[in-house]
């Protein structure tokens, strides 16, 4: 197959995957969902935690095996109709279970949003190794942008769709009818990335270290690697930024903005992710990806001190308020991936991509169970402390990402 094909069906599957998880957006849908399930802001926290934590942890180890084997995409596949498999579970929980005593219906669908957290996980270290070898670096921002582009765009008709379920269908068969979509929009994901199969590695499977030969190198990569531990270190204080992301829809809610209306918060957010890719994709294939990871640290003080600022109005917060900040925390979480990953890639060796992904990844794992924390916290000081948290991690990486030379 052609760089030219591969590069088309890399940008389908990433289109269609966009679209998918923008339907289960965990700062948005999932987190209204717990939210109204439980009203209890611990597990709210949680559910940026697990996703994050789930989707980093299994990395080590399929690092490892991907990099012994020599091949990646049995482990994609693992992944990515995994996922969409518990997809598929959770909207059938969330439409049989509509009778079932709220207590038991959150904990089963805590259960299965931790699985898709953990079997997602599988899917990075793969997509990134079959991505690097099927499209050249100076492509690869851009690649990303048509994703989250075309991505964005077909998001929005799934946010259309679920502002008329939520609006027409009880609770919880409205959202059992969202993260059905997500499903589809998976599996359709996964079976087009799988159909244009794995390039060529240019070698065969290093059979010989073990995995605790494994775990010492990541360790002196670790020491030896200072661009990859600055960027490590960078990454848990954007752990901390994130510890806020579940509770933008919870300041929402507090300020008068009606949940049933959570739809318009993620059209909003889908919206600036749509309409910032071609600035990420020219800035990191231009500019460089340590470039624009700086801009999009510095860019994230923008939405907790707008909700700060927003706070010291004391009245109800407008629709459009709201709106404003999640659409500059969509256009950032774009700019984010595009820049994490293009940096990953452009710093990992061709022959150990999988190994580096593995390293990284759970090295930095622990940063992103501080939702949970945040939980805890946002019980016992409130909102605004977790807000003022993740503003000062967001200047502290900055701070870090321009120790970077590149």
């Amino acid at each position: 197959m052609s760089d030219r094909a591969r590069f088309k069906h890399v940008a389908v599957a990433g289109i269609t995957f966009q679209a998918g998880s923008a339907a289960v957006d965990s700062s948005t849908i999932m987190s209204a969902l717990v939210y109204q399930l439980t009203g209890n802001s611990v597990l709210v926290g949680a559910v940026t935690a697990i996703l994050r934590f789930g989707w980093l942890f299994p990395q080590l180890i399929v690092g490892f095996l991907a990099q012994r084997a020599g091949s990646s995409m049995g482990y994609y596949m693992i992944g990515a109709f995994g996922r969409a498999t518990c997809m598929a579970l959770l909207a059938a929980a969330l439409y049989f279970g509509a009778g079932w005593p709220p207590a038991l219906l959150a904990t089963v669908v805590m259960v299965l949003w931790t699985t898709y957290a953990f079997i997602s996980g599988i899917v990075a270290v793969p997509y990134n190794d079959i991505v690097a070898r099927s499209v050249p670096s100076n492509l690869r921002s851009r690649l990303l942008a048509v994703r989250f582009f075309g991505g964005g765009l077909l998001a929005l008709g799934v946010v259309a769709l679920a502002d008329r379920l939520v609006g027409s269908l009880p609770f919880p068969a409205s959202y059992a009818a969202i993260i059905a979509m997500a499903s589809l929009l998976m599996f359709a994901s996964s079976t087009v990335f799988t159909a244009m199969g794995e390039p060529e590695t240019g070698g065969k499977g290093q059979a010989k270290p073990g995995f605790f030969d494994y775990l010492r190198e990541g360790i002196e990569v670790f020491h030896t690697n200072s661009t990859f531990r600055h960027f490590v270190f960078a990454q848990w204080c954007g752990g901390a930024v994130l510890m806020a992301m579940p509770f933008y829809v919870v300041q929402a809610s507090n300020s008068g903005f009606g949940l049933e209306n959570v739809a318009l918060l993620l059209g909003a957010q889908t919206l600036g992710a749509l309409v910032s890719n071609l600035l990420w994709g020219w800035w990191g294939d231009s500019l460089g990806k340590v470039s624009l990871l700086r801009a999009i640290a510095l860019g994230r003080v923008l939405p907790p001190l707008a909700v700060l600022a927003l706070a010291q109005t004391g009245a109800e917060t407008p629709l459009l308020a709201h709106a404003g900040v999640f659409f500059v925390l969509g256009a950032l979480a774009n700019g984010l991936t595009i820049a994490v990953i293009g940096f990953l890639m452009e710093i990992s060796p061709d022959d150990q991509r999988p190994a580096y992904s593995g390293y990284f990844n759970v090295i930095t794992a622990p940063a992103f169970v501080l939702p949970l924390l945040a939980g805890v916290i946002a019980s016992l000081f409130g909102l605004h402390a977790v807000f003022v948290i993740s503003l000062l991690a967001a200047l502290t990486q900055f701070a870090i990402l321009r120790s970077i030379r590149v």
